[in-house]
């Protein structure tokens, strides 16, 4: 039995059994394991390709089984949906093969009584090929793309069902490598010849005069140009929400909740380095992480702040412009983190008060004809146009701002915009922008 396959076995168990975040465990997983790059780009093909087609591999899993999934022991489901995943996704694995491998799986992670059930099922798989629900069928676009029914609802009644269809096609598989290029050192042309020197091949972006997308070999982390701080890794939707920002050279910019860092990064980069732009977290570990990467882009104006977003910063002057990126479902960016393509609803409807409550408190530190744009990475109306209608009707000294610079990328309403990921590739994004008169 190889050792990439065990491994992502016992990262899947771990996801299923202990409700364990995909990405942090497999990155810890990965560390502590002798293997070279072949073998750890297999076994994280594993580990995000059963969770994002977790649905639909227990859809054909479920048509060759006599008892409910959930009756299985955790150890058989887990191997039985790795192999169906390799049957049905990986075509460059023999289907023998497949089946031999989580016969095997099952014997050494203590289940050997099941190896006659897992042979047989994962044989029928094989035999009859991937099956999808009817498509009259309530549950076709949930189970056929593995995603909750309510999400799939809530965006076929917002966006309509080709829209939907392009949303969900987009959220599986590898999502593409955008990085914004550190104005402030270099321009494209220059950091584009750099990195073809380091064998990654990078692209324009049309319509973005300093962004790439590049095709590196591993981590973009581990290039050369990214140690000297040449560019910072950063969807074209992020970069969409700053220009929105409109910060300009010489402003005094808020950023109120920025860990990671990215989006202060590329205002900071607007900014031509002129200015001050205060940078915001609750957690001092996150404030590092920003201050780590300001250092290595060499901005300088950036200065970070403990602050509780939340909470009215008394000490806080007002600014030209504040972004309010909230914490927010992460719906627009389901390929990215699979899990939530499995969120219930009730976790959203616990985020939209704490959103509403850290918009109203940001709105104080907008000085008269300054600018707010309030964002989230997810395409959820709760969290998004309802919110920002009700900050209006409550909020009479801020009137809404045009966004149809960035009609392209999304659909706009009343000066609002949902990025859409089947329009340009990006991830799933909203932001509003807000003057205040």
């Amino acid at each position: 039995m190889s050792k990439t396959r065990q491994l992502a076995f016992e990262v899947l168990f771990k996801v299923h059994s202990q409700k364990s975040y995909s990405n942090i465990l497999l990155d810890s997983s990965l560390r502590k394991q002798p293997l070279d790059d072949v073998e750890k780009r297999y076994v994280s093909r594993l580990v995000y390709g059963v969770i994002e087609r977790l649905k639909l591999l227990d859809y054909n899993l479920s048509l060759y089984l006599r008892q409910p999934l959930k009756k299985l022991k955790p150890q058989v489901l887990t191997a039985l949906r790795i192999g169906t995943y390799e049957i049905l996704f990986c075509d460059a694995i023999p289907n023998s093969a497949a089946v031999n491998e989580s016969v095997e799986l099952v014997k050494k992670n203590s289940c050997a009584f099941a190896s006659g059930l897992v042979n047989a099922v994962l044989r029928n798989v094989s035999r009859n090929g991937l099956k999808y629900p009817d498509e009259n069928d309530d549950e076709y676009l949930s189970i056929k793309y593995s995603c909750e029914k309510w999400i799939c609802d809530e965006w076929t009644d917002h966006f309509g069902v080709e829209e939907t269809v392009k949303i969900l096609e987009n959220s599986v598989g590898a999502a593409p490598i955008y990085i914004k290029v550190n104005t402030l050192k270099t321009d494209v042309t220059a950091l584009s010849r750099k990195l073809k020197d380091e064998n990654a091949q990078s692209f324009l972006v049309d319509g973005f005069d300093d962004a790439l997308v590049i095709e590196p070999s591993g981590s973009p982390a581990d290039l050369e140009c990214f140690k000297e701080g040449l560019f910072h890794v950063q969807d074209l939707s992020s970069q969409i929400a700053c220009k929105l920002v409109g910060a300009k050279r010489g402003e005094k910019v808020l950023d109120v909740c920025a860990a990671p860092g990215g989006k202060s990064f590329t205002l900071c980069e607007d900014m031509c380095g002129e200015g001050q732009l205060v940078s915001c977290d609750i957690y001092p570990q996150r404030l590092n992480l920003i201050e780590n990467g300001a250092k290595r882009l060499g901005i300088c104006i950036l200065e970070t702040v403990l602050n509780d977003a939340s909470v009215l910063n008394e000490s806080f002057e007002t600014f030209d412009r504040v972004l309010c990126d909230v914490p927010c479902s992460g719906l627009g960016i389901i390929r990215r983190k699979p899990e939530i393509r499995y969120k219930f609803i009730e976790d959203i409807d616990k985020l939209v008060d704490l959103q509403y409550h850290i918009l109203c408190v940001s709105s104080n530190y907008v000085r008269p004809g300054g600018r707010l744009v309030y964002s989230t990475c997810s395409l959820n109306r709760r969290e998004n146009e309802e919110n920002c209608i009700r900050f209006l009707k409550e909020h009479g000294d801020f009137r809404s701002f045009p966004v149809d610079s960035c009609s392209e990328f999304g659909v706009v309403e009343d000066n609002m915009i949902n990025i859409l990921p089947g329009r340009r590739n990006t991830d799933g994004f909203f932001a509003a922008v807000f003057e205040r008169v």
